[in-house]
C-alpha cells in the first residue's frame, strides 16, 4: 500500500448516482478507498479527516447489523464473511497508545535485604532469628523481581497482529508500517495460546487486547482470499433513517402505526401488517411525522429526485390517523420529509444544520391542515453523523421550527392539472 499517498485521495462523497451509493470502506493489499455518504464535506484538516473516517466506521458498525467484509475476485461472485473491523481498530490503537508490542515478564527472585518480599520462599529458603518472645525476625529475605521477555510466544504473536492490523487498517492513523513480524506460531496454535492467556489474566485492557487479536486470528484462519475486502454497506438509506430515528424520534412509535385488517366471511379475521413511519417526534406539546429519505435533492436539485406521490400520500394517512387517535388540533401536528445536504456547498443559499427547501402536497385534500403540507427539509450528513446519539432539545427545536415554517406559506394554489 502506498503510505505517501494522501489521505483524501482515498476519500470518495457519494453522488447516490448509477453504482455510487456504497458507503464503507473498500481494501486491497494495494490500496483502500473511503467512501462517505451523500451530502457529506470532507474537512480541510487531514487529522480532522482521519477523525471522521474513525466516526465513520462507528456509525456502520453502530447501526449495520454486524460486521462484514465482502471478499471477491474482480468484484465478481461476492462472498460474505465476518470481519472484524473492530477488532482490527483496537490492535491499532492499543500499538499507537502503548508504543510497543505487548511484552510478558518472567518472575525472579533474589536474596536482598528490601524489595517486593515472597514470605513464601523467604520461610523457605532463609535462616530467621529467633526472638524472645518466640517471634522470627528475618535479615535476609527472598524479593521479587520481574524482567521483560521479549522472546515469548504471546509477543511473537502481537507482532504479527499488529503488523496484519497496520496493512490492512493503520493508514487509516499514521503513515507508517511496523517491521514485518519474525517467526511466530501458526494461526491455530495462537488462538490456543490466547485462549489459555485470556483466562489466566484479570486485567481489563489485557483482556481486550487479547480478544481483539484472538478475533483477528479466527477470521485469518477462516478467510478464502485477503485479496480484497468491504465493510460498509449499499443501503445507507436504512442507517440514514435509523440516526433520524435516532436523533429525533420517539422509542414507543407503534402507538402511531395506522392498521387494517380483514373482515372474514371465511375464516378468522386476518390483521394486516401496519403502516410505519420512519419517526415520530414530540417536542413540547406537539407531534412531527418524519420521513427520512437519503435522496439526491439536497445536492442535485432536480424534482426527479424527490419522494413521489406514494410517499406523499402514505404521509398524509399517517397525518390523519395521528389527529383523528391522539385528537391533534391543526397546531399541533406536522408532515415533513429528511432528506441529507452539504451546508457548505449547495444550491439552496444555505448555510445551517437544517433547513426548509418547499412542500409536498396532494390534489385530493383542500391543504388547509399543516399536516396535508409535508415539508422538505434538508440536514447536513456530517451534522447528523456526529450528533445522532444524545440529541438535546435546543436541536429538536431548530428542527421544528424548520417544519413550521409551513405556518409563514400563503394558501396552496389550485392544481393546474
Amino acid at each position: 500500500m502506498d503510505l505517501q499517498k494522501n489521505i483524501r485521495d482515498r476519500c470518495h462523497v457519494n453522488t447516490n448516482d448509477d453504482g455510487d451509493s456504497f458507503v464503507g470502506v473498500k481494501a486491497d493489499t494495494d490500496d483502500a478507498i473511503i467512501y462517505f455518504p451523500i451530502g457529506y464535506q470532507l474537512p480541510a484538516n487531514d487529522d480532522d479527516l482521519r477523525v471522521d473516517i474513525n466516526n465513520l466506521l462507528g456509525v456502520l458498525a453502530a447501526f449495520m447489523k454486524e460486521d462484514r467484509v465482502i471478499e471477491v475476485s474482480k468484484f465478481e461472485a461476492p462472498r460474505t464473511v465476518d470481519f472484524p473491523m473492530h477488532a482490527y481498530l483496537k490492535v491499532i490503537r492499543s500499538f499507537l497508545r502503548m508504543g510497543r508490542y505487548y511484552i510478558e515478564t518472567d518472575p525472579q527472585f533474589r536474596t536482598d535485604t528490601k524489595g517486593k518480599t515472597s514470605w513464601p520462599r523467604t520461610v523457605r529458603e532463609q535462616r530467621a532469628l529467633v526472638q524472645k518472645n518466640g517471634s522470627l525476625v528475618f535479615t535476609n529475605m527472598t524479593v521479587r523481581s520481574v524482567t521483560p521477555n521479549a522472546n515469548k510466544q504471546i509477543t511473537q504473536i502481537h507482532r504479527f497482529c499488529v503488523y496484519e492490523a497496520f496493512e490492512k487498517m493503520g493508514w487509516l492513523y499514521v503513515p507508517f508500517m511496523p517491521d514485518k513480524p519474525g517467526p511466530h506460531p501458526g494461526i491455530k496454535e495462537s488462538i490456543y495460546i490466547l485462549d489459555k492467556k485470556l483466562v489466566a489474566t484479570n486485567d481489563d485492557v489485557e483482556q481486550e487486547l487479547f480478544n481483539a487479536m484472538r478475533d483477528m486470528l479466527v477470521y485469518i484462519d477462516e478467510r478464502s482470499s485477503d485479496k480484497q475486502y468491504f465493510f460498509g454497506t449499499d443501503f445507507f438509506e436504512n442507517v440514514w433513517e435509523r440516526m433520524i430515528d435516532k436523533a429525533f424520534g420517539v422509542e414507543d412509535k407503534e402507538q402511531y402505526f395506522p392498521r387494517t385488517r380483514w373482515l372474514l366471511d371465511y375464516g378468522r379475521d386476518k390483521e394486516k401488517r401496519p403502516l410505519q413511519p420512519d419517526t415520530i417526534m414530540i417536542y413540547g406539546d406537539r407531534c412531527y411525522v418524519l420521513d427520512a429519505k437519503l435522496y439526491r435533492y439536497g445536492w442535485d436539485p432536480k424534482p426527479e429526485h424527490l419522494p413521489n406521490s406514494a410517499d406523499i400520500n402514505k404521509q398524509i394517512t399517517y397525518g390523519e390517523y395521528i389527529e383523528q387517535t391522539r385528537c391533534l388540533p391543526n397546531e399541533k401536528l406536522y408532515n415533513a420529509f429528511i432528506m441529507p445536504y452539504n451546508k457548505e456547498n449547495n444550491l439552496f443559499m444555505l448555510n445551517s444544520n437544517f433547513g426548509n427547501i418547499g412542500e409536498a402536497v396532494s390534489d385530493w385534500k383542500p391543504n388547509v391542515k399543516n399536516y396535508e403540507r409535508i415539508q422538505g427539509i434538508v440536514v447536513d450528513t456530517r451534522y447528523l453523523m456526529y450528533n445522532y446519539i444524545g440529541t438535546s432539545d435546543q436541536q429538536k427545536k431548530e428542527m421544528a421550527g424548520c417544519i413550521e415554517k409551513v405556518l409563514t406559506r400563503g394558501p396552496v394554489p389550485a392544481s393546474s392539472i
